[in-house]
Protein backbone atom coordinates (compact mmCIF):
# COMPACT_ATOMS: atom_id res chain seq x y z
CA UNK A 1 0.00 0.00 0.00
CA UNK A 2 1.36 3.51 -1.10
CA UNK A 3 1.80 6.58 1.71
CA UNK A 4 -1.03 7.82 0.29
CA UNK A 5 -3.13 5.03 0.95
CA UNK A 6 -6.57 6.95 3.32
CA UNK A 7 -6.05 9.43 1.23
CA UNK A 8 -8.21 10.83 -1.26
CA UNK A 9 -5.96 8.69 -3.40
CA UNK A 10 -3.49 5.74 -2.77
CA UNK A 11 -0.75 7.58 -3.69
CA UNK A 12 -0.99 11.21 -2.61
CA UNK A 13 -3.66 11.43 -0.63
CA UNK A 14 -4.96 10.13 2.91
CA UNK A 15 -8.71 9.67 2.46
CA UNK A 16 -9.38 10.77 4.43
CA UNK A 17 -7.78 13.35 4.90
CA UNK A 18 -11.66 14.59 4.50
CA UNK A 19 -14.27 15.21 6.79
CA UNK A 20 -17.95 16.30 8.65
CA UNK A 21 -21.22 15.51 9.72
CA UNK A 22 -21.33 19.13 9.53
CA UNK A 23 -23.16 19.61 12.98
CA UNK A 24 -24.13 23.01 13.20
CA UNK A 25 -23.27 23.40 9.39
CA UNK A 26 -20.92 26.07 7.97
CA UNK A 27 -22.80 29.84 7.04
CA UNK A 28 -20.74 30.47 4.13
CA UNK A 29 -21.52 26.98 2.51
CA UNK A 30 -25.47 26.49 2.64
CA UNK A 31 -26.80 28.27 -0.65
CA UNK A 32 -27.67 26.34 -4.42
CA UNK A 33 -25.34 27.22 -6.65
CA UNK A 34 -27.24 30.13 -8.04
CA UNK A 35 -27.13 32.14 -4.44
CA UNK A 36 -23.99 34.48 -4.53
CA UNK A 37 -23.43 34.10 -8.15
CA UNK A 38 -23.28 37.71 -8.25
CA UNK A 39 -20.63 38.03 -5.92
CA UNK A 40 -17.41 39.98 -7.52
CA UNK A 41 -14.17 38.15 -7.13
CA UNK A 42 -11.49 41.13 -6.35
CA UNK A 43 -8.76 41.00 -8.56
CA UNK A 44 -5.17 42.49 -8.29
CA UNK A 45 -6.60 45.63 -10.96
CA UNK A 46 -10.25 45.38 -9.87
CA UNK A 47 -13.06 44.74 -7.56
CA UNK A 48 -15.73 44.46 -10.30
CA UNK A 49 -15.77 40.89 -11.11
CA UNK A 50 -14.40 39.43 -14.11
CA UNK A 51 -12.26 38.35 -16.03
CA UNK A 52 -10.37 37.10 -13.53
CA UNK A 53 -6.61 36.54 -14.20
CA UNK A 54 -4.75 34.52 -11.42
CA UNK A 55 -0.92 33.22 -11.33
CA UNK A 56 -0.13 29.52 -11.06
CA UNK A 57 3.26 27.70 -10.89
CA UNK A 58 2.39 26.91 -14.74
CA UNK A 59 1.23 30.40 -16.20
CA UNK A 60 -2.02 32.43 -15.82
CA UNK A 61 -5.28 31.26 -14.97
CA UNK A 62 -7.99 33.64 -17.10
CA UNK A 63 -11.28 33.09 -16.32
CA UNK A 64 -13.59 35.86 -18.86
CA UNK A 65 -16.40 35.58 -17.03
CA UNK A 66 -17.94 33.45 -13.92
CA UNK A 67 -18.09 30.14 -14.85
CA UNK A 68 -21.35 28.15 -15.24
CA UNK A 69 -19.68 24.84 -15.56
CA UNK A 70 -16.90 23.63 -12.82
CA UNK A 71 -14.81 20.70 -13.28
CA UNK A 72 -12.60 19.46 -10.46
CA UNK A 73 -9.90 17.48 -10.85
CA UNK A 74 -8.23 17.81 -7.95
CA UNK A 75 -8.81 14.95 -4.76
CA UNK A 76 -10.21 17.44 -2.81
CA UNK A 77 -11.35 20.39 -4.66
CA UNK A 78 -15.11 19.15 -5.08
CA UNK A 79 -15.45 19.88 -1.39
CA UNK A 80 -14.11 23.68 -1.51
CA UNK A 81 -16.12 24.27 -4.79
CA UNK A 82 -19.47 22.50 -2.56
CA UNK A 83 -18.60 24.56 -0.14
CA UNK A 84 -18.78 27.62 -2.06
CA UNK A 85 -22.18 26.97 -3.45
CA UNK A 86 -21.42 25.52 -6.72
CA UNK A 87 -21.88 21.63 -7.45
CA UNK A 88 -19.32 20.38 -9.80
CA UNK A 89 -20.66 18.91 -13.01
CA UNK A 90 -17.60 16.26 -12.77
CA UNK A 91 -14.85 15.56 -10.17
CA UNK A 92 -11.96 13.18 -9.68
CA UNK A 93 -12.66 9.63 -8.72
CA UNK A 94 -11.73 9.24 -5.32
CA UNK A 95 -9.34 5.83 -4.93
CA UNK A 96 -9.51 3.56 -2.01
CA UNK A 97 -12.34 1.90 0.31
CA UNK A 98 -13.66 5.07 1.22
CA UNK A 99 -17.15 6.18 -0.03
CA UNK A 100 -17.00 9.55 -0.46
CA UNK A 101 -20.86 9.78 -1.94
CA UNK A 102 -21.90 9.24 1.59
CA UNK A 103 -19.43 11.81 3.34
CA UNK A 104 -21.19 13.17 6.31
CA UNK A 105 -20.04 16.34 5.73
CA UNK A 106 -21.29 17.51 2.29
CA UNK A 107 -24.47 15.96 2.35
CA UNK A 108 -26.55 19.02 2.59
CA UNK A 109 -24.59 20.16 -0.48
CA UNK A 110 -24.20 17.23 -3.01
CA UNK A 111 -27.28 16.77 -5.68
CA UNK A 112 -29.44 13.63 -5.59
CA UNK A 113 -27.82 12.36 -8.98
CA UNK A 114 -23.89 10.90 -8.58
CA UNK A 115 -21.63 13.81 -10.18
CA UNK A 116 -19.60 11.94 -12.85
CA UNK A 117 -16.01 11.14 -12.87
CA UNK A 118 -12.86 12.10 -14.91
CA UNK A 119 -10.58 9.57 -14.38
CA UNK A 120 -9.17 8.71 -10.95
CA UNK A 121 -5.39 7.63 -10.63
CA UNK A 122 -4.96 9.64 -13.59
CA UNK A 123 -7.24 12.64 -15.45
CA UNK A 124 -9.37 11.70 -18.21
CA UNK A 125 -9.10 14.62 -20.71
CA UNK A 126 -11.72 13.06 -22.92
CA UNK A 127 -14.34 12.95 -19.91
CA UNK A 128 -13.16 16.80 -18.69
CA UNK A 129 -13.76 17.78 -22.49
CA UNK A 130 -17.03 16.01 -23.13
CA UNK A 131 -18.49 17.66 -19.98
CA UNK A 132 -17.79 21.08 -21.77
CA UNK A 133 -16.04 23.03 -18.52
CA UNK A 134 -15.80 26.71 -18.55
CA UNK A 135 -13.27 26.44 -15.51
CA UNK A 136 -11.47 23.39 -14.08
CA UNK A 137 -10.15 23.50 -10.67
CA UNK A 138 -6.93 21.22 -10.18
CA UNK A 139 -5.34 22.69 -6.89
CA UNK A 140 -4.38 19.69 -5.30
CA UNK A 141 -4.35 17.76 -8.68
CA UNK A 142 -0.67 16.97 -8.70
CA UNK A 143 -0.95 17.73 -12.51
CA UNK A 144 2.55 18.32 -14.02
CA UNK A 145 2.90 20.95 -16.63
CA UNK A 146 2.07 18.86 -19.69
CA UNK A 147 -1.22 17.73 -18.03
CA UNK A 148 -2.35 21.83 -17.21
CA UNK A 149 -1.44 22.56 -20.63
CA UNK A 150 -4.22 20.01 -22.05
CA UNK A 151 -6.39 20.50 -19.43
CA UNK A 152 -5.76 24.66 -20.34
CA UNK A 153 -6.72 23.98 -24.15
CA UNK A 154 -10.52 22.71 -22.67
CA UNK A 155 -10.75 25.63 -20.97
CA UNK A 156 -9.11 28.21 -18.07
CA UNK A 157 -7.51 25.53 -15.28
CA UNK A 158 -6.86 26.60 -12.19
CA UNK A 159 -3.60 24.64 -10.78
CA UNK A 160 -1.38 25.64 -7.47
CA UNK A 161 0.53 28.46 -7.12
CA UNK A 162 4.51 27.66 -6.58
CA UNK A 163 4.55 28.93 -2.89
CA UNK A 164 4.08 25.46 -1.52
CA UNK A 165 5.83 21.98 -2.45
CA UNK A 166 3.24 19.51 -4.51
CA UNK A 167 0.05 19.27 -2.86
CA UNK A 168 1.04 21.13 0.29
CA UNK A 169 -1.08 24.19 -0.25
CA UNK A 170 -3.05 24.89 3.14
CA UNK A 171 -6.58 24.68 3.03
CA UNK A 172 -7.07 28.42 3.37
CA UNK A 173 -4.85 29.36 0.63
CA UNK A 174 -7.11 26.40 -1.64
CA UNK A 175 -10.25 28.17 -0.29
CA UNK A 176 -9.57 31.78 -1.25
CA UNK A 177 -7.88 30.59 -4.82
CA UNK A 178 -10.86 28.65 -5.86
CA UNK A 179 -13.29 31.66 -4.79
CA UNK A 180 -11.07 34.03 -6.32
CA UNK A 181 -11.74 31.53 -9.69
CA UNK A 182 -15.38 31.28 -8.97
CA UNK A 183 -16.29 34.87 -8.34
CA UNK A 184 -16.90 34.34 -4.91
CA UNK A 185 -13.80 36.03 -2.81
CA UNK A 186 -16.09 37.43 -0.11
CA UNK A 187 -17.46 34.29 0.82
CA UNK A 188 -14.31 32.12 0.40
CA UNK A 189 -13.13 34.86 3.06
CA UNK A 190 -15.93 34.69 5.38
CA UNK A 191 -15.47 30.63 4.91
CA UNK A 192 -11.95 30.62 6.38
CA UNK A 193 -12.67 33.02 9.17
CA UNK A 194 -15.47 30.64 10.13
CA UNK A 195 -13.49 27.45 10.10
CA UNK A 196 -10.25 29.41 11.80
CA UNK A 197 -12.46 30.47 14.19
CA UNK A 198 -13.37 26.80 15.09
CA UNK A 199 -9.55 26.15 15.52
CA UNK A 200 -9.04 29.01 17.45
CA UNK A 201 -11.99 27.61 20.04
CA UNK A 202 -10.07 24.17 20.51
CA UNK A 203 -6.65 25.91 21.01
CA UNK A 204 -8.45 27.99 23.60
CA UNK A 205 -10.26 25.19 25.11
CA UNK A 206 -7.14 22.78 25.06
CA UNK A 207 -4.29 24.71 26.08
CA UNK A 208 -2.02 22.06 26.97
CA UNK A 209 -1.70 21.06 22.67
CA UNK A 210 0.33 23.96 22.39
CA UNK A 211 4.08 22.41 21.18
CA UNK A 212 2.90 19.36 22.84
CA UNK A 213 4.92 16.86 19.51
CA UNK A 214 2.83 13.98 17.44
CA UNK A 215 3.45 11.62 15.18
CA UNK A 216 0.78 10.95 12.66
CA UNK A 217 1.23 7.49 11.36
CA UNK A 218 -0.08 6.08 8.23
CA UNK A 219 -0.29 2.85 8.99
CA UNK A 220 -0.03 -0.12 5.95
CA UNK A 221 2.04 1.72 3.89
CA UNK A 222 5.90 1.34 2.93
CA UNK A 223 7.84 -0.85 5.61
CA UNK A 224 4.21 -0.89 7.62
CA UNK A 225 4.06 2.51 8.98
CA UNK A 226 4.74 6.23 7.38
CA UNK A 227 4.99 9.07 9.52
CA UNK A 228 3.42 12.13 8.30
CA UNK A 229 5.40 15.37 8.24
CA UNK A 230 4.56 18.94 8.19
CA UNK A 231 4.97 17.94 4.02
CA UNK A 232 1.83 16.39 4.13
CA UNK A 233 -1.20 18.36 4.08
CA UNK A 234 -2.95 16.07 6.28
CA UNK A 235 -0.51 16.96 9.64
CA UNK A 236 -2.16 21.00 9.21
CA UNK A 237 -5.14 19.65 11.24
CA UNK A 238 -2.58 19.04 14.00
CA UNK A 239 -0.48 21.87 13.51
CA UNK A 240 -3.23 24.36 13.80
CA UNK A 241 -4.45 22.83 16.84
CA UNK A 242 -0.84 23.86 18.08
CA UNK A 243 0.54 20.29 17.92
CA UNK A 244 4.11 19.84 16.77
CA UNK A 245 4.58 17.76 13.66
CA UNK A 246 7.96 17.08 12.42
CA UNK A 247 9.29 18.46 9.41
CA UNK A 248 9.45 15.84 7.13
CA UNK A 249 7.69 12.43 6.26
CA UNK A 250 9.37 9.33 6.25
CA UNK A 251 9.38 5.67 6.03
CA UNK A 252 9.25 3.88 9.57
CA UNK A 253 10.42 0.50 9.57
CA UNK A 254 9.96 -1.98 12.37
CA UNK A 255 13.10 -1.41 13.91
CA UNK A 256 12.69 2.22 14.55
CA UNK A 257 9.16 3.05 15.56
CA UNK A 258 10.35 4.72 18.21
CA UNK A 259 10.17 7.18 15.77
CA UNK A 260 6.31 7.05 16.50
CA UNK A 261 6.97 7.40 20.45
CA UNK A 262 5.74 11.32 21.05
CA UNK A 263 3.99 12.89 23.46
CA UNK A 264 1.01 11.84 21.44
CA UNK A 265 0.71 8.92 18.52
CA UNK A 266 -2.47 9.59 15.74
CA UNK A 267 -2.68 6.33 13.85
CA UNK A 268 -4.20 6.89 10.50
CA UNK A 269 -5.83 2.81 9.37
CA UNK A 270 -5.98 1.46 12.64
CA UNK A 271 -9.15 0.53 14.36
CA UNK A 272 -8.39 -1.48 18.13
CA UNK A 273 -8.06 -4.38 16.74
CA UNK A 274 -5.93 -3.68 13.76
CA UNK A 275 -3.72 -1.96 16.58
CA UNK A 276 -3.42 -4.77 19.30
CA UNK A 277 -2.73 -7.20 16.36
CA UNK A 278 0.24 -5.46 15.95
CA UNK A 279 2.91 -6.43 18.77
CA UNK A 280 5.69 -4.26 17.98
CA UNK A 281 3.40 -1.31 17.94
CA UNK A 282 1.22 -2.26 20.92
CA UNK A 283 4.43 -2.36 23.09
CA UNK A 284 5.42 1.47 22.24
CA UNK A 285 5.38 3.97 25.73
CA UNK A 286 2.71 6.17 23.52
CA UNK A 287 0.70 3.24 23.57
CA UNK A 288 0.85 1.31 26.39
CA UNK A 289 0.79 4.39 28.35
CA UNK A 290 -3.12 6.01 26.97
CA UNK A 291 -1.49 8.80 24.45
CA UNK A 292 -2.66 7.53 21.01
CA UNK A 293 -5.58 8.21 19.24
CA UNK A 294 -6.62 5.23 16.56
CA UNK A 295 -8.15 7.34 13.74
CA UNK A 296 -9.68 3.94 12.68
CA UNK A 297 -9.84 2.52 9.01
CA UNK A 298 -8.89 4.28 5.69
CA UNK A 299 -12.65 3.25 5.06
CA UNK A 300 -13.84 5.31 7.66
CA UNK A 301 -15.19 9.11 8.00
CA UNK A 302 -12.56 10.07 10.47
CA UNK A 303 -9.83 8.98 8.03
CA UNK A 304 -11.69 10.07 5.03
CA UNK A 305 -12.22 13.65 6.12
CA UNK A 306 -8.63 13.83 7.25
CA UNK A 307 -7.67 13.35 3.92
CA UNK A 308 -10.00 15.39 2.39
CA UNK A 309 -8.76 18.70 4.37
CA UNK A 310 -11.61 20.80 3.48
CA UNK A 311 -13.57 23.82 5.54
CA UNK A 312 -16.59 21.23 5.14
CA UNK A 313 -14.61 18.07 6.78
CA UNK A 314 -12.79 20.37 9.04
CA UNK A 315 -15.26 21.36 11.67
CA UNK A 316 -15.99 17.57 11.12
CA UNK A 317 -12.93 16.39 12.47
CA UNK A 318 -12.91 18.94 15.13
CA UNK A 319 -15.78 17.49 16.17
CA UNK A 320 -14.54 14.24 16.24
CA UNK A 321 -11.05 13.66 17.34
CA UNK A 322 -10.15 16.98 19.45
CA UNK A 323 -12.07 15.13 22.71
CA UNK A 324 -9.64 12.27 21.54
CA UNK A 325 -6.43 14.21 21.64
CA UNK A 326 -7.22 15.76 24.63
CA UNK A 327 -7.92 12.86 26.26
CA UNK A 328 -4.72 11.37 25.11
CA UNK A 329 -2.65 14.55 25.77
CA UNK A 330 -3.74 15.36 29.40
CA UNK A 331 -0.99 13.37 30.62
CA UNK A 332 -3.16 10.60 33.01
CA UNK A 333 -2.82 7.51 31.78
CA UNK A 334 -5.97 6.36 33.34
CA UNK A 335 -8.22 8.64 31.20
CA UNK A 336 -9.63 6.50 28.38
CA UNK A 337 -9.10 7.21 24.39
CA UNK A 338 -12.18 7.13 22.63
CA UNK A 339 -10.93 4.45 19.30
CA UNK A 340 -12.45 6.88 16.06
CA UNK A 341 -13.64 5.59 13.00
Amino acid sequence: MSKNAGLLRPSRLAVPLAVLALSGGLTACGGSEDEGSASAAETSSSSSGFPVSIENRFGTTEIPEEPQRVVTVGFNDQDFVLALGVTPVGERELLGDYDATTRPWAQELLPAEDIPTVGGEEIDLEAVAALEPDLIVGVYSFMDETVYEQLSGIAPTLAQTDEYADGATPWQEQTLLIGQALGREDEAQELVDDVEGRFHQAVEDNPGFADTSIAVDLTGVGSGHYLLGTDDLRTQFFSDLGFAVPETSTDVSQERLDLLDADVLAVNGYDQAAADADTLFSSLDVVTQGRTVLLGTYSGDVSAALGFGSPLSLPFLLDEVVPALAAAADGDPATAVPALG
